[in-house]
């Protein structure tokens, strides 16, 4: 599974299966009573599939599909998304937002002063700092990546065994 650059914070994979997505999404569904190590949840044409509460770790990822029928009438397209914890990303898209509004803001702010030939230095000063916050949520985000890859590696496998348990070939 290899990522098409670096920037990448919630990788995404697509593929095709010969199966209905009905049987895929059947799959699935029985897995959750048949295993004890993941949390399977089914919710539609999407399947969830979480690190139990006891293993997990705040950059802990889930892995979303969502499989659609395919092409051809025996086919299915499997769409998915590693990501973490729901919370944890609202988290920090609430940071980002917060940084932003405060970097505008102080711009705003700076530019004013300079046109009234006032003093900026506090204002500039504030703008330096969140950039400086900017980065530093980026690359809290790349730790808690690598924090979550062996999960994440799991989660994977566990898809692709759950699908070769009943021979479900990927096509691409």
């Amino acid at each position: 599974m290899s990522l098409p650059n670096e920037v990448v914070l919630r990788p995404r994979f697509t593929f095709n299966v010969n199966a209905a997505h009905k049987t895929v999404l059947a799959l699935f569904e029985e897995s959750k009573h048949t295993q004890k190590e993941f949390i399977i949840s089914c919710v539609d044409h999407h399947v969830f599939i979480r690190i139990p509460k006891k293993n997990q770790h705040f950059w802990s990822p889930q892995l979303h599909l969502e499989i659609s029928e395919g092409e051809t009438q025996n086919s299915s397209v499997i769409r998915g998304l590693f990501g973490p914890n729901p919370t944890v990303w609202t988290l920090f898209m609430f940071l980002h937002f917060f940084v932003a509004v405060i970097f505008i803001g102080f711009g705003a702010w700076a530019y004013s002063n300079w046109s009234l030939e006032n003093s900026f230095g506090l204002q500039i000063g504030v703008m330096f700092l969140m950039v400086l916050a900017w980065f530093i949520l980026y690359f809290a985000g790349q730790l808690g990546k690598k924090a979550g890859m062996d999960e994440m590696h799991k989660l994977h496998h566990f898809m692709r065994d759950t699908l070769r348990s009943k021979a479900i070939h990927t096509l691409n």
